[in-house]
């Protein structure tokens, strides 16, 4: 979840991806907001992409769509666990930044208070962005961020472990539990994920509940119940170690680059890692469900650009300028290619698959993948809480599947 996922990523691999990177600027405008007393010389923006290559990358696109739109950027990077909290202290003394990032579940919280003007107010398109997409950045009805780049989870497997198993890689459920049971030999396990009492064992177990018609609406049902007997079978039978219980999502990619874990639950977040590994062969696909046929659904990560209601129109005017640039199709690819994300937009991220076929299930991936706060808004966050609580004490055997499911649901 880069959405509230930690991503570890070299700052060598930053100077590779900009390397040559086009900052496109098409959508931006001229200096002087219409109806303004004079030029608006400088936007200030607020983000948390405190780590490398984000810092950069996304720097060095603000800078270029600023000067492109006539302003200079003043930028300042917060660590993510204190943005919310500055974001409303700001609000409260009206010292909000004229751009503001935020992380995708958070928009609603945000929005909500009044703090956010909608992009419809500046003509700011939004066409060409699957629903799921969209709906991350829209609050009652109007669409107050945009995220250029998403991503989300996938299996990816060792090459190398699989092949002389004669194991393909696994489609569905039954193929999965047949297949990691395979695996798993010595300090071998044959599957690896995150199980962890935070939103990061929730974001994990989201595909195979949504996949199977699971509701967050609605924890306490029975196809939310077969996720989570697949989940509790799996660690039960050993195919999963039962350290997935405290494992983040880092761990996880560690037990899977040492050869502990034969496949693994992660996200693109981690290919600049795992490529530093020489002898790491290593494939991609889409988490199984449960019967062939049907489509995979994955959580939404990612972050949407924003424009703060800060009571200056022509500062707002262009701030929203900057928010379209980034969000053009060009700098959605540059910051794809340069980050190991996925460009927003459906024709954008259709070439980016096909110019990078490591992430092409990703790609896949995110045109079906839904919103965590699409449904329940502002109450993702107790319903998330609700649904990781059900995973900890189905897989400590505190209470089966269906009840955990369902203690937690009235709980």
């Amino acid at each position: 979840m880069k959405s509230a996922l930690t991503r570890t990523k070299a700052a060598a691999f930053a100077v590779t991806a900009l390397a040559g990177i086009p900052l496109a600027l098409s959508g931006c405008g001229s200096s002087t907001a219409p109806g303004s007393g004079g030029p608006v010389t400088e936007i200030s923006v607020v983000d948390y992409y405190n780590n490398e290559p984000d810092k950069s990358v996304i720097g060095d696109t603000l800078t270029a769509c600023g000067t492109q739109s006539g302003v200079t950027i003043k930028r300042e990077t917060v660590p993510g666990k204190s943005l919310i909290a500055k974001v409303l202290q700001q609000a409260s003394s009206k010292t909000l930044p004229d751009v503001l990032m935020l992380d995708n579940p958070d928009l609603q919280q945000i929005a909500g208070t009044g703090a956010l003007a909608p992009l419809s107010d500046f003509n700011i398109s939004t066409e060409g962005y699957p629903e799921g997409i969209l709906s991350a950045g829209t609050y009652k009805d109007q669409v107050y961020g945009l995220a250029p780049t998403v991503n989300t989870i996938a299996l990816f497997y060792n090459k190398d472990v699989l092949a002389q198993a004669g194991i393909t890689p696994p489609t569905t459920w039954e193929e999965l539990k047949t297949a990691a049971a395979a695996l798993t030999a010595g300090d071998q396990y044959g599957l690896a994920f995150n199980a962890n009492a935070t939103y990061e064992g929730t974001w994990q177990f989201l595909p195979f509940m949504w996949s199977n018609g699971g509701d967050e609406k609605n924890i306490a049902t029975p196809e939310s119940a077969e996720a989570l007997q697949l989940w509790t079978d799996l660690v039960k039978s050993g195919s999963v170690s039962s350290s997935a219980l405290n494992w983040t999502q880092a761990d996880v990619n560690d037990q899977f680059i040492a050869g502990k874990a034969a496949m693994m639950v992660n996200g693109p977040w981690q290919i600049p890692v795992l490529d530093k590994q020489a002898a790491l062969q290593y494939g991609v696909v889409n988490i199984p469900v449960k019967d062939a046929g049907q489509t995979p659904v994955g959580p939404l990560g990612g972050e949407v650009w924003t424009v703060p209601q800060t009571g200056n129109k022509e500062k707002q005017a262009k701030a929203a300028q900057v928010v379209a640039c980034m969000n053009s199709d060009e700098n959605q690819l540059a910051m794809a290619k340069a980050r190991n994300t996925i460009p927003s937009k459906t024709k954008v991220a259709a070439q980016f698959a096909a110019e990078n076929p490591k992430l092409a299930s990703f790609a896949d991936l995110v045109e079906t993948a839904r919103a965590r706060t699409g449904q329940l808004g502002e109450e993702w966050p107790d319903q998330a809480t609700k649904i990781y609580t059900a995973i900890q004490r189905a897989l400590t055997d505190q209470a089966s599947p269906a009840d955990a499911l369902k203690q937690a649901q009235e709980g």
